[in-house]
């Protein structure tokens, strides 16, 4: 057997330029030993893309839990509203707000603490929005709940804004 031996010229290539960097007139260069700079501090806490169903839902679990309050934060104008009608409709004993945080007294009837606050349904949201006339507005649970509305004097009952003749946008149902 023959040994079989190929030689493998080189082809010598001329040497690349280095690649040209653009100058940066704006900042001077940073010492390889510093650290990189810090991003800007994130907010921490939960984005609620919709508040009036996180607020009722608080206040279903917290009932269904037999809790004495319910805290929610952050507060704003249109969570108190609500809590002001559930409040006079008997659904809470009382609601307070302090530094930023909304905290509901939940109410409980009978010796067994059978919660007044039942359930409650989110009717408009953010991805659909439902609005009714003033002769549409619905009954909940053949009177025994409530409609909160969202009309041109405010947020009321539903049963306020039949009586001043007003429709809206229909937030929930609380029975």
């Amino acid at each position: 057997m023959e040994e079989r031996t190929e030689r493998v010229e080189r082809i010598e290539r001329p040497a690349a330029p280095p690649p040209v960097t653009p100058p940066q007139a704006d900042r001077p260069p940073r010492p390889r030993s510093a650290p990189p700079p810090q991003k800007k501090a994130r907010r921490r806490g939960v984005v609620v893309a919709d508040p009036i169903a996180d607020l009722l839902t608080r206040l279903r679990n917290g009932a269904r839990a037999r809790h004495d309050t319910v805290a929610v934060a952050p507060s704003s104008k249109l969570k108190i509203e609500v809590a002001k009608i559930l409040k006079a409709e008997g659904f809470i004993q009382g609601y307070e707000v302090q530094g930023g945080t909304l905290t509901c007294r939940l109410r409980y009837v009978g010796g067994a603490r059978i919660s007044a606050f039942s359930d409650a349904q989110r009717i408009s949201r953010p991805g659909r929005r439902t609005y009714a006339g003033r002769h549409d507005l619905p009954l909940v649970r053949r009177g025994l709940g409530v409609t909160i509305v969202s009309t041109s004097q405010g947020l009321m009952t539903g049963s306020e804004a039949t009586k001043k003749g007003l429709g809206g946008e229909l937030l929930c149902s609380v029975w």
